[in-house]
């Protein structure tokens, strides 16, 4: 990735209230990129956006990715150079309370979001997030691919597979390689593993909800302590995010397609395993666990293969777990005053390690 791409690069991003959105604006102004942000209100009170002031430091408009004509003028008025696309319902216990507004946030706003591209000549690269919950999954032990088939048992793990078949049709009918001599635009989708990291409150997720317990004193309630998920700190697939734009924008439609983003095969632990690793690195009293019931469909074990990433795209995650463990805790307990100023130093932190494995 390349710092003197991004100075001065025109860069909207959808869904910049919430936590990798957040993450990736702070990461963008300072990378020196112009950025505007279009999203609804973040939807917790200590929210990482609100935190760390983020709308101090990048034009924020608050707007619902489904309202289209908002959308189009927002784009329209700013005219990026750069779109990433994160504005989604991205909660599975949600999609089962609230389907419809689960596919009519993540598939219209898809939709509505491509028009909104077609309709600014600015647009030159366009990365879609997904989800790693986007295939078809079987409780494999091997990783899955790019070109392994979509799925989604849930209604949110469905509508982000809905998401990548409608990115792969306007990219076909609108935004076809063949023609980009017309239309210039360059199109990938980014299918990312369980991500964290600090800032996070979502509810039903298992980091804040241990940081919650932790802080709080409560007991940490886990539903599948056996799960295994490809576990990874989010500023592992925001790198990939950002290298993959930059291709995208210098070297066009040779980048499109699907790309995963996960950990090395040895950061794909169970739940317990990983609340064990808070547990060895916390100082203080750790709570207890209790199990329940998941009353809803869950998968027990899901991986990636990053592959294709590593050996086309020259990314690979960097931390470890236990580093990512680490500058968790980091974020989580210091002084909530002082959000913007860890989470430039995590940035800072992680690019010059990056820096350090290339050299």
């Amino acid at each position: 990735m390349s710092r003197s791409f991004w100075h001065g690069k025109k860069v909207f991003v959808t869904g910049h209230t919430g936590f990798k959105g957040s993450w990736l604006s702070l990461w963008l102004h300072h990378l020196g990129a112009t950025v505007k942000g279009y999203s609804l209100k973040p939807d917790h009170a200590l929210s990482l956006f609100e935190a760390a002031k983020v709308g101090t430091w990048i034009d924020s408009e608050i707007g619902d990715i489904r309202d289209q004509s908002a959308l189009s003028a927002a784009m329209h008025e700013f005219q990026p150079d750069v779109v990433f696309h994160l504005a989604a319902q991205p909660l599975v216990s949600t999609s089962y309370q609230n389907p419809v507004e689960t596919y009519t946030t993540n598939v219209m706003g898809t939709v509505y979001l491509f028009e909104a591209i077609r309709a600014c000549r600015s647009v030159r690269a366009v990365v879609n997030v997904t989800t790693d919950k986007v295939y078809e999954n079987q409780e494999r032990l091997e990783g899955y691919t790019e070109a392994d088939r979509l799925g989604g048992y849930d209604p949110y793990s469905s509508s982000k597979a809905c998401s990548e078949l409608i990115t792969s049709s306007y990219v076909q009918s609108f935004f076809n390689p063949d023609s980009y001599v017309k239309h210039g635009v360059a199109v990938a989708t980014a299918r990312a593993g369980n991500v964290i990291g600090g800032g996070d409150w979502a509810k039903d997720r298992l980091i804040p909800d241990l940081m919650r317990a932790i802080l709080y004193s409560e007991d940490i309630v886990v539903r599948n302590p056996e799960s295994v998920r490809p576990w990874q700190h989010v500023l592992e697939p925001l790198y990939g995010y950002l290298l993959l734009a930059e291709k995208l924008y210098t070297e066009n439609v040779k980048w499109n397609g699907a790309w995963n983003f996960g950990p090395q095969s040895d950061a794909a632990v169970p739940v317990s395993n990983l609340i064990n690793m808070f547990r060895t690195q916390f100082t203080g009293s750790f709570p207890q666990m209790s199990v329940i019931n998941s009353v809803t469909h869950e998968t027990n074990l899901l991986q990636l293969s990053i592959e294709k990433s590593t050996n086309v795209l020259n990314w690979k995650p960097i931390w470890s777990l236990e580093q990512t463990v680490e500058k968790i805790l980091e974020w989580y307990l210091a002084d909530p005053s002082k959000s913007y100023d860890l989470c430039l130093k995590q940035i800072k932190d992680y690019e010059n390690e990056r820096e350090g494995h290339y050299a």
